[in-house]
């Protein structure tokens, strides 16, 4: 499996949007601009699901349960799979693009975030609304969530919300960056978040700063190249490794990726460079397969529409 591809029979058609793998299975999710989203089976090298939605981008994707899925697309909606059944429906929508979709297993919410700067709640048990936050004055680049710690990256700020007290009063704590954000991971073992830039560097941030240990710092993704040049380039995505703290997978918009352990301030190792850019990254449950999302990504106007793919590799 280490560096493998998977196969389709029916291809990928448009840029590859996320990956997320399924909770406690080797199950992945697939969001796609070709308005469809996919499961597909690792273990057994076969795609379970193919459901297609009426011609909007799926922008993101997460699972809600191992048989329920969630997407959000370019018209707003927020799209609800039953994975069993093969079935999906709208359950809500946005006023502009929908860019993030989030579950809450502690809350059983649903959490969607989008260009119309707002942050929707819903009860999953029901599909009614539950909350909104609207107070937001840019429009939501990236969201993560990790235990009850939700993660909101607005341009160069990152404001982070405890869900338990989300009563209409609740102040966002703000963390501020130099550069434009492109992703946003939270992690709950770090009580922290990382944040990737447009320039390649990534922030990894301490949400409680009581002692000095606690001190975050920005690195670069990559070494200056031989004209002693910073290697611009934005990191389109960030994973952590749910089984070993502290180590996380970056991805490029040049199709670089490298294994890092955050807390010793070192890359473990450099992936081989991937044929396009790298659209999504996603461990698996157990920490033991990375999937990577090789795909053009609508950035840069020289970018190669080539076929996306998407490769597995083996962790030691």
């Amino acid at each position: 499996m280490d560096g493998s591809r998977l196969n389709f029979n029916n291809p990928i058609r448009d840029a590859i949007s996320r990956l997320r793998f399924a909770p406690n299975s080797n199950n992945l999710l697939i969001s796609s601009w070709d308005s469809t989203l996919r499961l597909y089976d690792v273990d057994k090298c076969e795609l379970r699901l193919e459901s297609p939605s009426e011609g909007a981008a799926l922008l993101d994707c997460c699972f809600e349960s191992e048989s329920v899925a969630l997407s959000v697309d370019s018209d707003g909606s927020i799209l609800r799979y039953d994975m069993r059944a093969g079935n999906s429906k709208a359950i809500g929508n946005h006023d502009d693009l929908a860019t993030c979709v989030e579950y809450s297993v502690e809350t059983c919410q649903i959490i969607t975030a989008g260009w119309d700067r707002k942050v929707k709640f819903s009860d999953a048990r029901s599909a009614s609304s539950s909350g909104c936050l609207s107070n937001l004055d840019m429009e939501v680049e990236s969201m993560s969530l990790s235990g009850f710690s939700l993660t909101v990256a607005l341009k160069s700020s990152v404001h982070v919300y405890d869900l338990r007290y989300l009563d209409g009063s609740v102040q966002a704590k703000e963390h501020f960056m130099d550069n434009h954000i492109k992703c946003v991971r939270s992690n709950l073992n770090l009580e922290g978040f990382v944040a990737g830039s447009t320039d390649g560097q990534v922030t990894l941030e301490y949400l409680n700063k009581s002692n000095s240990t606690n001190e975050g710092y920005t690195f670069r993704c990559h070494p200056k190249n031989k004209n002693g040049r910073h290697h611009l380039v934005a990191v389109n995505d960030i994973a952590f490794n749910p089984s070993l703290h502290g180590v996380l997978v970056t991805g490029d918009n040049e199709g670089h990726a490298a294994i890092w352990d955050v807390l010793n301030r070192k890359r473990i190792m450099e992936l081989p460079r991937y044929p396009n850019s790298i659209a999504s990254l996603a461990y698996n449950h157990g920490g033991q397969i990375l999937a990577v999302a090789s795909s053009y990504t609508y950035q840069e106007a020289n970018e190669r529409e080539e076929q996306p793919q998407i490769f597995m590799h083996q962790m030691e």
